[in-house]
């Protein structure tokens, strides 16, 4: 058995679905790609992604926060989709590793994997009332066309391997068309003849001015990417510090602690928009002696979205088996100051 084939065939659950799209990738009758594969560079694959959030200037300094015209969207999603996706982060770390490999060598962007989390729930078996089939949701004729075999007893839109180089070479091909990634997701599910009535009608090719010349459910598929998106990286928040400025504060935070602290404390990489004052509070962890171990916290994860996190032992037991509700709190705050009172009385 090929090892391409041994990796899905070991993907193969039944795993939680939060939603299964009716529609699955649709047929670019403009184009030709079987299996040939076009690799975008990385400078290109990542400014795609500016419609998620809004530049705003504060004190002088510029900084990203969510697109304002998907908070409220994104709010709802996570009232009903929350809990799932906060059980998803304790099982999909080998579809998300086995996807972000095989997206980063078509040189596409790493968050593009949540399209499969709203396409399938990540189901290798997920089926769409529509005929859309496997974790990417291949229609039969869009999965021909992008390379895969798709006949009766023997189907490669149930192969993780296979269906995501699939989705690899759709998402390529669509990115070189729109140059923006919100109007890549909403192609994928509704096809690009959609996309482009949507534009021509619209006069525009912003997904937040023509979305409402989509049809309904690829417009919310658009909101549920980016909900979804905003979910498990927590990018935003406006920031007052630069990368460099970060990895210099990271190193002095260390050299900056006695002998005894960095005894008594440990380190957890963090990956998300965590809070400073929900972890404190799940914690029992006080403002002090958190500022002391992580100083600037919260500027320093909003510009990276990754940190190293330290805390003193006990405390950091309790936040390591916290860290999916802190994680689920700090976003309801970044979202809305007022929904997160009381957060640390668990």
């Amino acid at each position: 058995m090929r090892l391409q084939s041994f990796i899905s065939f070991i993907l193969v659950f039944c795993l939680p679905v939060l939603t299964v799209t009716a529609q699955g990738p649709k047929v670019d009758t403009t184009r030709s790609t079987g299996t040939d594969s076009v690799v975008i560079s990385n400078q290109e694959a990542l400014k795609g992604f500016k419609q998620l959030f809004d530049t705003k200037t504060v004190g002088g300094v510029t900084g990203t926060r969510l697109n304002p015209m998907a908070v409220s969207f994104v709010q709802s999603y996570m009232a009903k989709y929350g809990k799932g996706l906060r059980n998803m982060r304790k099982w999909a770390k080998p579809y998300f590793d086995l996807i972000d490999n095989i997206l980063t060598q078509h040189g596409l962007p790493k968050e593009l994997k949540y399209l499969a989390v709203i396409e399938s729930g990540l189901r290798y078996n997920a089926i769409s009332w529509a005929g859309a089939v496997g974790p990417w949701a291949f229609m039969p004729a869009a999965g021909r066309q992008y390379g895969l075999t798709v006949m009766t007893g023997y189907d490669e839109r149930l192969d993780y391997y296979k269906s995501t180089h699939a989705a690899a070479r759709m998402l390529t091909d669509l990115y070189q068309k729109y140059q923006d990634w919100l109007l890549v997701v909403a192609a994928y599910n509704c096809g690009p003849g959609n996309v482009d009535k949507a534009i021509k009608r619209s006069g525009s090719r912003d997904f937040w001015k023509l979305q409402y010349y989509l049809p309904t459910e690829s417009m919310n598929h658009v909101k549920k990417f980016i909900s979804t998106h905003y979910v498990f990286e927590g990018e935003g928040g406006i920031t007052t510090v630069t990368k460099e400025e970060t990895r210099e504060l990271m190193q002095q935070q260390i050299s900056a602690l006695s002998e005894e602290d960095r005894i008594n404390s440990t380190a957890y990489k963090i990956t998300g928009r965590y809070n400073a004052s929900v972890i404190q509070q799940f914690t029992g962890t006080t403002a002090t002696d958190f500022n002391k171990y992580n100083p600037r916290f919260d500027d320093s994860i909003a510009v990276n979205g990754t940190y190293e996190l330290r805390l003193p032992v006990q405390q950091m037991n309790t936040f390591i088996a916290k860290r999916y509700e802190i994680l689920e709190e700090s976003l309801k705050l970044l979202l809305n100051p007022k929904v997160a009172n009381g957060a640390g009385n668990r």
